[in-house]
């Protein structure tokens, strides 16, 4: 008997420690986590800047708004003397063929007579407010990757795995960043055809981040990272339908939930297919619904690679893509948008290849997403269809939102090759800037508002 009880014991000692381990493994040590804001920015990037001085060290990025900016107003640039280093194109892309994506390759060479890419000084601009620096060095020690790698636990703020050691966590370091708390914005979504004509799509959307508010214990997160809602307002023919999600940040506890309101039928019906390759909102079928944002939703369809860190050229500062100063017609092209307008800095990203797994089914076998170090925004991402083709290059044009501050997307481009369309999501030129102020309560998204709304 006793035997049988050394047994037992030695055999549940072994699982604790096994269980201790994995707790430990799951986690940043306090010692590299205080490497944050020394030799590692805040949030997780390398401070110093590369060995030949064309990627700079970052000092603090964007902490005041510049000379001239008005809160409410359209984004003033606070590069806008810089000129262009450098422009790429098809005849010369070979000379910078190291710093390219494959994306950038397929455009260059895809449209060779209007395609380029304009390489302006690199301005690390990134920055977050002091909460959330602070709340990301506890989150390094804390934060748990699911076994399954589809959700977090043990965190309500912070970027959860600023260094990371794994695709999943890139990823999760996507889609946690911070955006503010609340988000009232107005745009127009935009799918011309080869040709060039288009018609534009009015939408409104509210969000309520839930992760990254102030105050919120892990507790009160409650699992939702945020709520969202999203109306198509034009044209006439698009317009009353509305978007509710409540978006949960470990799936495996709870998946997303979603619901559409059918201005035809008057109702509101659950809508479970809201989600990885379901055709975006009024999108004309050139983007999936797990492209907004870059990315957005569920990992659990693919496997995440982590290939490790490259210098490429990628938007980044895009304030002139926002101006007030340009109409909508002045950055909309035939093929591509206006190549005239865009920003390209080198910058050091995170590389995750994303291969779908056996048995899965989305649109997109692979795609390669290219995120940003200093901010952790997505900001390229390479899309294959089913025969291992380059299909689609998605950018996300980002800069400084510098009255929060936070670095995030201003225009979204989604460039099919085969199909010779592009979709560009987020145009506000003609329209006002992102609401960071916008008051919004849990009763604005909930099924009952969306009735309420859509009757109006």
């Amino acid at each position: 008997m006793d035997s049988i009880k050394t047994i037992l014991y030695s055999s549940l000692l072994i699982v604790f420690c096994w269980l201790q381990t994995s707790t430990v493994q799951a986690e940043v040590s306090t010692e590299e986590a205080a490497r944050l804001g020394q030799d590692l920015t805040p949030l997780g990037g390398e401070k110093a800047g590369n060995s030949d001085g064309s990627i700079p060290a970052w000092e603090g990025g964007i902490t005041e708004p510049p000379a001239g900016y008005t809160r409410g107003k359209h984004y003033v640039d606070p590069f806008a003397a810089d000129q262009p280093l450098l422009t790429i194109t098809a005849g010369n892309m070979g000379d910078y063929a190291d710093k390219l994506s494959e994306g950038h390759k397929a455009l260059l060479t895809t449209y060779p007579d209007t395609y380029k890419m304009q390489v302006y000084p690199t301005r690390r601009s990134a920055s977050a407010p002091q909460h959330i620096y602070d709340a990301t060095r506890e989150a390094a020690v804390s934060a748990r990757l699911s076994e399954d790698g589809n959700g977090v636990s043990g965190v309500a703020m912070g970027i959860p795995f600023p260094i990371p050691e794994n695709g999943h966590q890139v990823i999760w370091n996507h889609l946690l960043r911070y955006r503010g708390e609340n988000v009232h914005r107005e745009y127009a979504q935009v799918a011309p055809t080869r040709s060039g004509d288009y018609t534009l799509v009015q939408i409104t959307e509210d969000i309520s981040f839930q992760y990254n508010r102030r105050g919120k214990s892990v507790d009160d997160l409650n699992n939702m990272i945020a709520v969202f809602k999203q109306e198509v307002t034009a044209p006439a023919r698009l317009a009353g339908g509305i978007l509710l999600v409540h978006e949960t940040l470990d799936q495996k506890v709870e998946n997303r939930k979603a619901w559409l309101y059918n201005p035809g039928q008057r109702r509101v019906r659950r809508a479970p297919n809201v989600a990885f390759d379901n055709p975006g909102t009024a999108s004309d079928g050139m983007r999936t619904s797990d492209q907004l944002d870059m990315f957005n939703g569920s990992l659990e369809r693919y496997n995440w690679n982590l290939v490790g860190k490259k210098e490429i050229y990628v938007p980044y500062n895009s304030y002139r893509i926002q101006s007030p100063e340009l109409k909508y017609k002045d950055i909309l092209t035939p093929l591509h948008i206006n190549q005239d307008m865009p920003r390209y800095e080198l910058h050091r990203v995170w590389v995750v290849d994303a291969v779908l797994k056996e048995g899965a089914r989305h649109l997109y076998k692979r795609r390669t997403f290219y995120v940003d170090e200093d901010s952790w925004q997505v900001l390229v991402v390479d899309q294959y269809d089913n025969r291992d083709n380059l299909w689609r290059v998605s950018e996300g044009f980002a800069m400084n939102y510098y009255d929060l501050p936070t670095l995030w997307t201003t225009l979204e481009v989604h460039t099919d090759l085969q199909a010779g369309r592009y979709l560009a999501f987020g145009l506000y030129n003609e329209s006002v800037p992102y609401d960071f102020e916008r008051q919004l309560s849990a009763e604005d998204f909930t099924p009952a508002a969306l009735r309420r709304d859509g009757r109006r």
